[in-house]
């Protein structure tokens, strides 16, 4: 737990230290895109931000490399290698994007051409959970579809859902903490060598999320851009294809320890509920996304201001509580699966869940309320000074808009 702990505080530290460079960088070639009618934020802010935190993986991926108790990982799997290669694919795609900006179509050939890569250095879905078997194995061409689609459906998503400062980042934070916790215990549980891989890119990625959140949370400082939100949906993806491509089934049966039923086959569908339950939130936007553009006669990859995010700054929730929001969700159906395929269906667990999701709904629902001070006449010849100290002040205001490499 120590070796992995150290990777998750050396990716943040050095994801953290590189978002002000990057963010300097940003301002000096022009990657300060004007404020769009759909956006959400007033002032021109800077991009890029994927590019510290593909720093940061590469930074956590050399360090456990020398390390005696996780060099193993990068000599007996390719999952490091892969998840890398890929990265800095989907990465370099997205710079392009945020700088120039990229044709959907092209986008879309460069996600595909990257889980290709991850596909063919042997990144891929071998199996599946049936219930009743020990999982159906796939073919070939079976497996290279569904790793292919499973990884571009990913990346479209969280690149959809990063509407708000740090809503991606602190999601696919969540997500990663909870895979985290499947697969070191999968490893240390269970005695599965063959999920140390995913307990380390897991941990890579959440440290990741982590450092960039300090510059990200609002009113955020850089945002991630293409080239981060594409990084961490195909990171995320890869984590559930690394279990799926490199655990036996058959083991997980075996390592049950006695249970038996729909309690001891959970942690054999947990590898891909587990990333479909964290990304549910914004897979569930992104297929709302194409049915209203498509009814509206739009193209699919028309922007609007439609989402979720969206939806909840028009109930009255301010900038912060959206984004706790759906924080809350994905904390409860990520740590939710992660806690039932422990402790299987216990009646004291479902009741706590329901209680959570009633709070959730409550916190949902609840209208926004304002307070408003009582204010007291102004003595005569000062509104004068008030009216000039204000406008000073705004002028400061405006100055302190404009970034500054």
């Amino acid at each position: 737990m120590r070796d992995y702990l150290l990777m998750l505080f050396i990716t943040a530290a050095v994801t953290h230290i590189l978002t002000g460079p990057v963010r300097k960088f940003a301002i000096s070639i022009g990657v300060v895109p004007e404020v769009r009618a759909r956006d959400v934020h007033r002032e021109p802010t800077p991009r890029l931000g994927g590019m510290a935190m593909f720093g940061g993986l590469l930074a956590g991926l050399l360090v456990a490399s020398h390390l005696p108790h996780l060099e193993e990982i990068f000599t007996e799997s390719s999952t490091p290698r892969a998840l890398l290669s890929g990265a800095a694919l989907i990465c370099l795609l997205g710079v392009l994007d945020d700088k120039w900006g990229v044709d959907a179509l092209v986008k879309l050939g460069g996600q595909v051409l990257a889980a290709g890569v991850m596909v063919f250095q042997g990144l891929t879905i071998l199996w599946l959970p049936v219930p009743g078997t020990d999982g159906i194995y796939l073919s070939d061409w079976q497996g290279t579809l569904l790793t292919v689609g499973l990884i571009v459906v990913s990346i479209n998503a969280v690149n959809f859902v990063d509407g708000l400062d740090g809503l991606a980042a602190g999601t696919v934070g969540i997500a990663a903490s909870a895979f985290f916790l499947y697969a070191y215990r999968l490893w240390y549980g269970y005695g599965i060598e063959a999920a140390a891989s995913t307990t380390l890119i897991s941990a890579i990625l959440a440290g990741m999320c982590l450092g960039f959140l300090v510059h990200n949370s609002h009113p955020a400082r850089i945002f991630m851009g293409d080239s981060g939100s594409m990084l961490l949906g195909l990171l995320i993806a890869g984590c559930a294809v690394s279990v799926t491509g490199e655990v036996d089934p058959s083991l997980l049966n075996q390592s049950m320890d006695g249970r038996s039923g729909s309690a001891a086959m959970v942690p054999v569908y947990i590898p891909l509920l587990l990333p479909l339950s964290v990304i549910a939130l914004p897979v569930a936007d992104l297929v709302l996304a194409v049915i209203r553009r498509t009814w509206n006669g739009m193209s699919p990859f028309a922007a609007d201001k439609g989402h979720l995010h969206h939806r909840l700054l028009q109930l009255g929730h301010s900038h912060r509580r959206a984004v706790l929001l759906m924080y809350f969700w994905s904390a409860l159906f990520s740590f939710g699966i992660v806690a039932y395929s422990a402790r299987g269906a216990k009646s004291w667990m479902l009741f706590g869940v329901a209680f959570v999701c009633a709070v959730g709904l409550v916190l949902l629902l609840q209208p926004r309320y304002e307070f408003r001070l009582t204010r007291r006449p102004l003595p005569r010849g000062s509104r004068g000074r008030v009216v000039a100290s204000g406008g000073k002040r705004a002028e400061a205001d405006e100055e302190r808009r404009v970034p500054t490499a």
